[in-house]
């Protein structure tokens, strides 16, 4: 039987992944059994009515990406209520959080077309398989656990407390929301996973569940109708490949801006000066996320349909090695799985800060994938129906020329491609172990409105850049990332890590 290791967002996840593999799955199989798990469970931080990129790279074979994120809506009515039924909220994440909710601000939901299809193209198991123990944790109700529990603390009011029924689910009878260790049980979610089960995805693209959703998000003033659900399709795409070192890397290509984003950044950290100290890396660190970010910030956030172009020519930029010629120029869950066998799949999956709304009878909380205002800089008006959304989401996999191969991602918006890039500088540039990768202090360059500020961890030595101002964090945070991995040695030995800023959890299957 295949051995599997499976890191994700909790030990539920990755337990459920464990069980896949005990049953006979391979890395596909658990990676997507533990991500549902996760979109079902992990309140607040996720919800099932989001997308997904998936990123899977076969022992024998070339890599892929499944692309099941978030659509534009307005097939039936067009865009001319864009903006309505939604409005902005602010919040304390890590700083002023600025985001949209309301059903106005849910896009067409691509995550469950993502995971059908990674099972029928690299999955030995059934759909109905993968879903099992998420259904099951739902009809129990299940534990509100680390990080969920933390960013509900920040969210509640902002996000779940507009709609009666998002309310009542996550929270007291006083009004205060439920706290870590307390039984979260949403009605009707066991029976929307059932129904998917029994029928298909197509139960939500085109069926009864899929014409609930979109009656009660039309009803309730929103764009998405069962016409954006009937003619949504999960894209295989070919990933963004580049070499470092020995490290062949793949990861995810447009409609993702993250993917491009951590490989530009990727590539310049690789180029950084020979026999740096640390105080010179992270100074090379920060010259190379600002370079980067303040590039993404004017090419890319916003680009549409112009983004693979756009991408090209940042990853150009950043082969000089010169972070001047860039310059000059909501959450998530992120579950990484490899088997005995070679095969590795990372699965990161996104509703934006969430929008609150979830469609009575249903149990399916839905995105706010619309109201992303850092992904939207330029607003939503050169979209179209059905045109993909921009992401922050990088599911990545990479494999070393003696057979080791690495599964790795990250939740955490904007911080997804820096908490990723400085893990994996860290393991294939340091020769850190995973765990030590993982665990070392982190950084983020801030370029908001109104921050510019170099954001970082206790252990490191920053020192101001250009206009920015040093924003320390008294201990590691979430705000940073939670950087999921798991890992296959050339002599086939097996080993995940779950980041403990987001209590991620591992687990091992098979036998």
């Amino acid at each position: 039987m295949t051995r599997v290791a499976v890191a994700a967002t909790s030990q539920i996840a990755a337990d459920a992944g464990a069980e896949i593999a005990a049953r006979g799955g391979n890395a596909v199989d658990a990676a997507l059994a533990a991500s549902v798990v996760s979109m079902c469970t992990d309140t607040g931080i996720m919800s099932p009515g989001g997308g997904a990129f998936i990123t899977i790279w076969p022992p024998e074979g070339a890599p892929e990406v499944i692309d099941g994120y978030a659509a534009m809506p307005g097939r039936a009515e067009g865009l001319s209520r864009l903006g309505e039924a939604s409005w902005e909220v602010v919040f304390d994440y890590g700083g002023e959080t600025r985001s949209r909710v309301g059903f106005g601000a849910v896009a067409t939901p691509g995550a469950f077309a993502g995971i059908a299809a990674a099972v029928e193209r690299f999955g030995i198991l059934s759909f109905a398989d993968v879903l099992a123990p998420a259904i099951r944790w739902a009809a129990e109700g299940f534990p509100l656990r680390g990080g969920a529990a933390e960013y509900l603390a920040y969210t509640h009011k902002a996000i779940y407390s507009w709609q009666p029924e998002s309310h009542a689910i996550l929270h007291h009878q006083d009004g205060s929301p439920l706290a870590e260790g307390d039984t979260v049980f949403v009605p009707d979610l066991a029976a929307s996973l059932t129904t998917l089960a029994r029928e298909g995805v197509e139960a939500l693209y085109g069926g009864p569940l899929g014409e609930m959703i979109g009656a009660g998000v039309q009803a309730a003033g929103g764009l998405l109708g069962i016409e954006d659900l009937r003619a949504y399709e999960a894209i295989p795409r070919q990933p963004i490949q580049i070499q470092i070192g020995p490290w062949e890397i793949a990861t995810a290509p447009a409609p993702s801006v993250g993917g491009p984003v951590l490989a530009a950044m990727l590539e310049l950290l690789s180029r950084g000066p020979g026999g740096m100290n640390a105080a010179q890396a992270t100074q090379w660190l920060v010259r190379a996320q600002h370079a980067v970010l303040d590039h993404r910030a004017r090419e890319l956030d916003g680009s549409g349909a112009d983004l693979p172009r756009a991408s090209a020519e940042l990853l150009a930029a950043s082969r000089t090695g010169r972070p001047e010629a860039l310059l000059i120029a909501p959450e998530t869950i992120h579950t990484s799985a490899v088997d005995s066998d070679g095969l590795a799949c990372a699965l990161t999956a996104s509703a934006g800060y969430g929008a609150g709304a979830m469609v009575p009878g249903t149990g399916l909380w839905l995105n706010n994938s619309l109201g992303e205002m850092d992904l939207h800089t330029r607003g939503l008006g050169g979209l179209v129906p059905g045109m993909r959304l921009g992401s922050n989401m990088a599911p990545t996999v990479a494999r070393r020329n003696d057979g080791t191969v690495l599964a790795i991602g990250s939740p955490g918006a904007s911080r997804i491609t820096t908490a990723i890039a400085q893990a994996l500088w860290q393991h294939l540039s340091f020769g850190r172990t995973l765990d030590e990768s993982i665990a070392f202090p982190r950084l983020h360059v801030e370029l908001l409105p109104d921050r510019r500020a170099i954001a970082f961890e206790p252990g490191l030595s920053v020192s101001p850049h250009r206009d920015l101002v040093l924003r320390p964090f008294p201990a590691p945070s979430m705000y940073f990332g939670g950087v999921h991995a798991a890992r296959r040695a050339a002599d086939g030995r097996l080993h995940a890590v779950g980041d403990a800023r987001r209590a991620g959890c591992i687990a091992y299957g098979g036998s």
